[in-house]
């Protein structure tokens, strides 16, 4: 007979298991998502699918702030039409933050739904999602994405399955994807979750969001999780993580008994603000059923001028229009993601396809650019971007025309034009820009071409302008030679050349006229010499320490007006030719540097060959070159020549200057080149080895080679071996462990060492293995336990042998372990009979990452003397 105490616990515990039946098997799927109403105050969305047949129900959820507060939210809307046994719960509520500040909200709810395959014991397990939201004053506004597809949806064994959560942010902030696993109490990882079983994959695409599942190995109901990060370009701080949406989805797969249709691939695209983007999408469904065509995603959702997607089901192929009249508010940085979802009528499963669309909105390029000379510098104009929320313009510039005309996706100037951004100005109303070089003015016979672009807020740029173009008025001279004569520390000469002006305005410059020569030292320009008529564009200036230093000039040009003297400008700074040497083994690398307003097509490189007789050597492009094949301990002496032009014909042309002479020693300072190293492992053959291949330009005086060795999970790197540098290959021996990292240096005959190579990592193969019967007679045969040799990748043991009655006989650390067949080696033999062992093996791990991974051994040992 059962106690009354008794029988009312037992009362009890019926009542509190009936409860928990009631709350269990019922969350699906969940996210939270929230925008910004005003200053801190934010209003939030809690969107769960829950199974409708579940006695549980939620008219209310306890719902976490992040702030240290929590409240409960009531639903305001169920929607009964998601799927079979699946409805949509729709929670809303407002809060206002206490200020800035990062804040994870969330909420937790008992329980998930029962028969979750991949989260054993899912009826018992709390159902968890977050969101993180950022209130900063860097931000002005933060709104998280909006997550546009449902998170429930179907599959079919060995089906491809994609999934797209298709999020479209309204502040236009650039979104990245990962998986997550599933949460669950206290909002840690559930413990027994594990990822989809797939015949070959299981992934997320981190940049597209799409959930690619290839494909499902068994049928069932399964649950990811995923979040969605946001990241904005902040000015001055760069790219930031500003928040991030957990979603909680569940797949159903059914059995393959269908195919989905599948929607004929859709390009991305550009359009440009104003124009109309028109196209269609079809989708064919290869078993004959009907086809549904739908589409989500950011167009859809604008504030103004939303895109419209018009489609009716077909069998066995369904056609949809796509129609966005886009404007201006639509421009933006990021994309616009369009998923369009073609979708069967099979009764279970529905099956469908996802294709992925993305469309970028582009701002007009501003228009009329038009570039006018001004004194030593061009003025830039053009018309007002048409779209209002631009909110200033790009400048680029290059020497010469290209012609670039954007492509429909081309925004901006691409580098590969050769146009460079010079400046930008701010203001949807500021239309102009000086190009005065940065102040150091433009060089009157370039030919100078310019695009313009708008930029938004968000940094989107617009199309580019048409390319044009201008050149300054030749009323000032220009300066077109700094070639050094004569090379002396003391008494060096710099030969100085410009070419006159040849558009003067007389009336407002009447003349006489004047050239005043300038070098630039230490405090500022120094006057060098002063001309008073317009054909003296020449000078030689001595007494300079041309082997030592590199000289800049300028030319200043006045109008001598009796009471009337005044600067009209100056030509752009020209500097000599300044050249180093860095002597190498049997090489000299030649190096110069320059500043000059024109063009060098080429550099001629000249080497003295007798004294006082310099032959040309080579031509480069470049502002280096190699001198190679010399011999160590010899002098060799040096100069280059510039090769270049203005594209004003009215110039000298070519412009030839030279530099200074150089001359340098060759001495073998180099190491040897580092090899490229590989290695043979093989666990099924026999021994591991290394191979490197050295550079037969580098290996003339190579004298020795160093193998370093590191173990398993270590940095610590010692010299295994040095052998000859002929030798291009090692062959590991023995049975020691060959597991770990290697790496070379190569040593010449002078001392020079190379760099390491790079670092060739080996794993372990374990073996070790313990018989079962030894026979320590003292007749030469099998008198000594030890491991079947060979064993491998084996640091140390701890083996402990004990006889029947669990006495200790013998222990060892040894690998070897060399047991004779008495107690401990050196007691008195132990009788014939079983003995029982443990063994733990220290092996070096196949992981790299890991030193040594422990195993264990267990077994018997029969001792067995050859009796008389």
């Amino acid at each position: 007979m059962v106690a009354p105490m008794n029988i009312r616990h037992f009362l009890l515990l019926i009542f509190l298991l009936s409860s928990s039946l009631a709350t269990a098997t019922h969350n699906r799927a969940g996210e939270i998502t929230h925008r910004r109403l005003s200053g801190n105050n934010y209003e939030i969305k809690i969107v769960t699918y829950t199974k409708t047949s579940s006695p549980a129900d939620r008219p209310e959820l306890e719902f976490w702030w992040g702030d240290g507060t929590r409240d409960t939210i009531p639903r305001i809307n169920i929607d009964f039409n998601v799927g079979p046994d699946i409805q949509r719960n729709t929670y809303i509520q407002t809060h206002t933050y206490p200020g800035n500040g990062t804040y994870v909200m969330y909420f937790i709810d008992e329980n998930r739904n029962g028969g979750v395959v991949n989260i054993p014991g899912s009826v018992n397990i709390p159902f968890y999602v977050e969101t993180e939201l950022v209130i900063s004053p860097a931000l002005q506004f933060n709104n998280s994405p909006q997550l546009l597809q449902p998170p429930i949806d179907d599959g079919a064994v060995n089906r491809l399955f994609i999934h797209n959560p298709n999020a479209f942010d309204p502040d236009g902030d650039s979104l990245s994807y990962e998986l997550v696993p599933c949460k669950g109490t206290n909002g840690q990882p559930i413990p027994t979750f594990f990822p989809p079983p797939a015949n070959v994959s299981f992934s997320l695409n981190a940049v597209t969001g799409d959930l690619i599942w290839d494909s499902p190995l068994t049928q069932g109901e399964f649950n990811v999780a995923m979040i969605i990060r946001e990241w904005r370009n902040i000015p001055g701080i760069g790219m930031l993580n500003i928040g991030y949406v957990t979603r909680d989805m569940q797949i159903t797969i059914y059995p393959p008994v269908n195919d989905p249709p599948q929607i004929v691939s859709i390009r991305d695209t550009c359009v440009e603000a104003g124009n109309a983007l028109n196209f269609t999408v079809v989708a064919i469904d290869p078993n004959g059923h009907q086809v549904t065509l739908t589409a989500t995603g950011g167009p859809f959702n604008v504030a103004t001028a939303p895109a419209t997607f018009v489609s009716t089901p077909g069998s066995p192929s369904a056609i949809g229009f796509f129609n966005w009249n886009t404007n201006c508010a639509h421009v933006r940085k990021s994309p616009y993601t369009v998923v369009f979802k073609a979708e069967d009528n099979y009764p279970a499963p529905q099956l469908a396809d996802l294709e992925q669309l993305f469309i970028t909105v582009v701002g007009p390029s501003p228009k009329n650019p038009l570039a006018t000379p001004s004194g030593n510098s061009l003025l830039l104009q053009w018309d007002q971007s048409l779209c209002p929320q631009a909110v200033g313009y790009h400048v680029y510039r290059r020497q010469g025309s290209y012609g670039f005309i954007p492509s429909d996706c081309e925004t901006g100037v691409p580098a590969y034009t050769g146009y460079v951004r010079i400046g930008s100005v701010n203001g949807l109303g500021t239309t102009t820009f000086t190009d005065d070089n940065n102040g150091n003015g433009l060089a009157p016979a370039v030919n100078y071409c310019y695009m313009v672009t708008a930029f938004y807020p968000d940094g989107a740029e617009s199309y580019a302008s048409f390319e044009f173009c201008g050149r300054l008025i030749r009323d000032l001279p220009v300066i077109t030679n700094a070639d050094v004569v004569t090379t002396d520390a003391a008494n060096g000469q710099v030969y100085v050349a410009w070419g006159k002006p040849t558009q003067l305005d007389f009336q407002q410059t009447p003349g006489p006229f004047r050239y005043t020569l300038q070098r630039e030292g230490s405090s500022g320009w120094l006057d060098v010499i002063s001309f008073f008529t317009l054909n003296d564009t020449l000078y030689t200036e001595g007494g300079l320490s041309t082997s030592n230093s590199g000289y800049k000039y300028r030319v200043q040009f006045f109008n001598e007006t009796p009471g009337n003297t005044f600067i009209i400008g100056s030509t752009q700074s020209a500097t000599t030719i300044f050249l180093d040497i860095a002597p190498g083994d049997e090489k000299n690398r030649l190096s110069w540097s320059l500043n000059v307003p024109w063009t060098n097509s080429y550099y001629t490189v000249y080497r003295e060959s007798s004294p006082g007789v310099f032959d040309s050597i080579g031509f480069t492009s470049a502002t280096e070159y190699v001198d190679d094949s010399l011999g160590n301990g010899n002098t060799y002496c040096y100069y280059v020549q510039s090769y270049g032009a203005y594209p004003d014909t009215g110039l000298v042309n070519p412009i030839l200057n030279r530099s200074q002479q150089r001359c340098a020693v060759p001495v073998d300072n180099e190491p040897p080149c580092v090899p490229l190293v590989s290695e043979n492992h093989d666990c099924d053959a026999v021994g591991d080895s290394l191979f490197w291949t050295i550079n037969d330009s580098c290996a003339g005086d190579l004298e020795t080679v160093s193998l370093y060795y590191a173990l398993p999970g270590s940095d610590d790197f010692t010299i295994l071996e040095t052998f000859s540098g002929s030798q291009t290959s090692y062959v590991f021996s023995g049975n020691n462990s060959t597991a770990g990292c290697y790496y070379l240096i190569l040593t010449d005959t002078a001392g020079n060492a190379s760099s390491p190579t790079q670092q060739v990592c080996i794993g372990a193969c374990p073996v070790y293995e313990l018989p079962n019967i030894f026979t320590p007679d003292d007749n030469g045969i099998n008198d000594v336990y030890h491991p079947i040799l060979p064993y491998r990748d084996v640091k140390d043991i701890d083996l402990v042998v004990r006889n029947r009655w669990g006495a200790e006989v013998f222990s060892t650390t040894d690998p070897d372990i060399n047991w004779n067949g008495k107690r401990n080696n050196d007691g008195e033999p132990v009788p014939d009979g079983v003995y029982y062992f443990i063994c733990i093996v220290n092996e070096f791990s196949q992981s790299l990452n890991e030193a040594i991974t422990p195993r264990v051994i267990t077994g018997f040992i029969q001792v067995n003397r050859t009796q008389d």
